[in-house]
């Protein structure tokens, strides 16, 4: 039973193509259950998130086309609608799939981490429902082992590739002792409160956060037990601060150079890490002339963001070469999985072949037939029941030609010699 990775992402379809398809989590079971119900697969997952709709199937048979047919029923969307913005993966190749989308390969941004535990949900979720049997099952194991190697044995996610944690990364590099130190944060807009949360998993002393409206201030800064203030307040505050970050809309500087020389001598030569991520500009540029103060651009975030994305890029070849030997790992332990289930079916049938052809001496020795003669017809129905097959499968492959399956079946058998089926 062949498996199959069917679906679409940031790089195939637009949002309002995938907002289209996406399944909410509170109904996934639902409709985990309602794919399995349809026939189409006996396994199934989905990995359902803001870049992509993804489903890992075990089919029940070689046609995937079912569970395209199930994805556009689903959705109430014609399938000639889906079909341009699909990407769709057998066997080996889903399985590469796969594991390039749990180590980041696949992802927005090269690397991110956040898809790992996407992954994961998307495992539960099947497990919960009960939409995972034992090929599924390893997948996903050993899917989540892979994608830790990856992150153990490269840098994939080394090197920060957002300007929010650029700025956090830079930071961490001035200030060895993060959680004695005092940040302030101008604005609070999607790039702020992304900086306050890196600030914060990073154990900075404390979070200070000014904007226009205080009451969004209050809002952001909340969950990371920081304070909020008004712009106002800015020049009582700021030579408290260690770093200051800013990303504003304001079409005039926040702060002038004169304010920040001013705090400076408040702060007695102490550093002052400064980072603005607005356009146009929050921070007077005149202040990196200054003496103690570190102040960045946005630009300047870009290019650390480009050195980092090139870095990741090596990491993210050197990920390829194991996802490569990890493929052919699980492509080996699926294909002892089929030969388990071919022997096991092999050795039930010699076994039924043998009660019947038991059964039956049974009843000739109990009709008082000479159990020489018994044993000898036994032996004689053994034989020609378990060299039936193989003598007609070399009948039907000479017959054709096909010295291929000839050869297999010999080697099969290991016939050395000629063919002894007469």
């Amino acid at each position: 039973m062949p498996l199959l990775a069917l679906g679409l992402n940031h790089r195939t379809a637009p949002v309002a193509i995938r907002e289209r398809i996406a399944f909410h989590a509170e109904r996934l079971d639902a409709a985990l259950r309602n794919l399995l119900d349809c026939g189409c697969a006996c396994e199934a997952a989905i990995l359902s998130t803001c870049n992509r709709t993804e489903l890992y199937c075990r089919l029940r048979n070689d046609d995937g086309r079912r569970v395209l047919d199930w994805l556009g029923d689903y959705h109430a969307l014609p399938v000639t609608d889906l079909q341009p913005y699909l990407y769709q993966y057998a066997d080996q190749r889903a399985v590469r799939h796969i594991l390039r989308v749990a180590s980041g390969l696949d992802s927005l941004v090269l690397g991110e981490p956040q898809i790992l535990g996407q992954v994961k949900a998307a495992y539960q979720a099947a497990n919960s429902a009960g939409a995972l049997g034992s090929r599924l099952q390893r997948l996903f194991q050993h899917t989540f082992a892979v994608a830790k190697q990856v992150r153990t044995d490269t840098r994939i996610g080394a090197s920060p590739v957002s300007v929010a944690f650029a700025a956090v990364g830079l930071a961490k590099q001035i200030f060895a002792d993060l959680p004695q130190r005092i940040a302030l944060l101008i604005g609070a807009g999607d790039t702020i409160e992304l900086v306050a949360r890196h600030l914060h998993d990073h154990g900075v002393g404390r979070l200070i956060i000014a904007n226009r409206t205080l009451e969004r201030a209050h809002a952001l800064v909340a969950p990371f037990a920081g304070y909020a203030i008004g712009l106002e307040e800015i020049p009582a505050h700021l030579g408290e601060a260690d770093m200051v970050i800013a990303a504003t809309t304001s079409p005039g500087l926040m702060l002038d150079v004169a304010l920040i020389r001013q705090c400076l001598s408040q702060r007695r030569r102490q550093p002052m890490f400064m980072v603005d991520l607005a356009v146009p500009r929050d921070i007077d540029p005149a202040a990196a002339e200054l003496d103690d103060v570190y102040l960045y651009t946005v630009d300047d975030l870009k290019d650390i963001i480009q050195d980092n994305l090139r870095s990741r890029q090596t990491a993210a070849e050197q990920a390829e070469e194991i996802i490569d030997s990890q493929v052919e790992h699980f492509m080996a332990w699926l294909r002892t999985q089929d030969s388990t289930a071919s022997i096991q079916a092999l050795r039930q049938q010699a076994e039924a072949a043998r009660d019947e052809a038991l059964l039956r001496a049974q009843r000739q020795l109990g009709q008082g037939k000479d159990p020489a003669e018994v044993l000898r017809l036994l032996a004689d129905t053994l034989t020609n029941r378990l060299i039936h097959t193989p003598c007609a499968g070399l009948r039907e492959a000479a017959a054709q030609g096909d010295a291929e399956m000839l050869n297999m079946i010999k080697t099969l058998y290991r016939l050395n010699g000629g063919n002894s089926c007469q």
